[in-house]
């Protein structure tokens, strides 16, 4: 059995600012570095402005003439704080994290998805899950307190796993979600359960999706992904093409087993904004699925 490994690193895995967690409660540092601090604005579409395929900030005193509630503290960039907030509106050129992804340099990556992750948490967060009043954002954002009990929330992340599933040999399977244009497929995926490890979430999921029961759980890396707040933990494992699929949950309309070289065309191709009549579309680079298939397609 051929094993592989990640050839690179997740597009938005990538970071190069430091996240700085010591400042997030030292309020008279962020009020002192406020008025040289960049702001990110993110609208409510998840947007940013961008120009020359990098992040627009603007200067955080246009908020106020200090930290204002709402804004996160994303850490440390040239010696300036970065903040962001989210706004009803934006103006000039205007792309998401999906589209820019690839484009980002691993500053503007790690920012980018950072504060959609935060910013996505507090829009959903303003009411406490303990005792149900309302909360405040504290923490410069990184944590909200109920205005009843004080009961302190940390920002949520949602894990799933995703998996590539092979033979061992020189075929993978891949599927396709009931609501996926024909010939657009992708790895197998889903939530992580409460009391469940993450290997045994790899198991169950690709049963429940596609009846196949896998074995030789391996894991590969993982991913943020803000969409609105989860991080994706990719894993390989082995299963049998001459068992049969069943699909019992309803998420997937369709599996099918490729081989390596049908992969590889289809990588040539492009992803799944690609035109022509290609019988296999991939994801393209920004999820990590894509870069487990490179890294399965790759090897001898």
């Amino acid at each position: 059995m051929i094993a592989f490994r990640l050839n690179q690193t997740p597009l938005l895995s990538r970071s190069a600012v430091g996240r700085a967690e010591e400042l997030r409660s030292d309020t008279q540092a962020l009020r002192g570095g406020w008025a040289e601090s960049l702001l990110l604005q993110v609208n409510h579409r998840g947007q940013v402005a961008i120009r020359d395929n990098g992040l627009v900030f603007v200067d955080a005193t246009e908020l106020g003439p200090e930290p204002q509630p709402g804004a996160v503290f994303l850490g440390v960039r040239d010696d300036r704080h970065v903040w962001a907030v989210r706004v009803a509106a934006l103006t000039g050129e205007l792309a998401d994290l999906r589209v820019l992804g690839g484009r980002l340099d691993d500053a503007d990556a790690g920012l980018l998805t950072s504060a959609l992750a935060m910013l996505n948490w507090h829009d959903s967060a303003g009411f406490s899950a303990i005792d149900g009043a309302a909360s405040e954002p504290t923490m410069s954002g990184w944590s909200r307190i109920s205005t009843s009990t004080g009961h302190e929330e940390f920002p949520r992340t949602d894990p799933a796993i995703i998996c590539l599933v092979h033979d061992g040999g020189d075929r993978v399977l891949l599927a396709r979600q009931p609501t996926w244009p024909p010939r657009r497929y992708s790895l197998l995926a889903g939530f992580v359960e409460a009391g469940e490890s993450l290997e045994a979430c790899v198991v169950r999921e690709i049963k429940e999706e596609v009846g196949i029961v896998v074995r030789d759980v391996s894991y590969l890396g993982s991913q943020p992904w803000p969409f609105p707040r989860s991080v994706m933990i990719g894993f390989a494992a082995v299963g049998d093409p001459a068992l049969p699929f069943t699909f019992t949950d309803g998420e997937i309309a369709e599996a099918r087993w490729f081989t390596r070289d049908e992969v590889r065309a289809a990588l040539e191709v492009g992803d799944w904004a690609s035109v022509g009549d290609a019988q296999l579309l991939l994801p393209g680079s920004i999820s990590i699925a894509r870069g487990i298939i490179e890294s399965w397609a790759g090897t001898a």
